[in-house]
């Protein structure tokens, strides 16, 4: 997150007070605070580029009850590989053995989606539920909520009527 100087300006008074975020940056000069948040920006992008790797080598396998069929997924639960791994879906039906490929495939898939969910969940904002988020179930207000989020300060100022005492 990158350091912002949260301020309140008192109008008449012509004094600025600041919070503890701005205090902590204060006392750098504009070449340091630069530097701060460029070493910000690449902390940053090198736990995305990370996140990425992780959620690229995701993989879940499942077997079916019987050990008839076992299923491989990749990201996003993409089929990978189906393996027979003994004779037992020879004796099944072709709706059965239909029916047991699909139950096996969403285990797999539902295993994955879970372990996506893991990796995504630290990088998420507070309130973004990532199990939501990589099943396509987050709605438009998961992203831009109907009231935007604001910081406390400024929220208590606008319920003031944008007087500053």
């Amino acid at each position: 997150m990158v350091p912002v100087a949260a301020t309140r300006i008192f109008t008449g008074k012509r004094r600025l007070h600041q919070t503890a975020a701005s205090r902590e940056w204060s006392g750098l000069n504009y070449s340091e605070r630069i530097e701060g948040l460029f070493q910000e920006y690449e902390k940053q992008r090198n736990s995305l580029t990370e996140m990425q790797a992780k959620m690229n080598a995701l993989s879940a396998t499942a077997m079916s009850p019987r050990r008839e069929v076992s299923i491989t997924v990749g990201q996003n639960g993409v089929l990978t590989d189906i393996q027979f791994p003994s004779a037992a879906h020879k004796r099944l039906t072709t709706a059965d053995l239909t029916r047991l490929i699909m139950e096996t495939y969403g285990d797999a898939k539902e295993q994955v989606m879970n372990q996506a969910a893991a990796v995504l969940a630290p990088m998420l904002p507070d309130g973004l539920d990532a199990q939501k988020l990589v099943r396509g179930q987050a709605g438009a207000d998961a992203f831009l909520p109907k009231e935007p989020r604001m910081v406390t300060s400024v929220r208590e100022l606008l319920a003031r009527g944008g007087n500053a005492e």
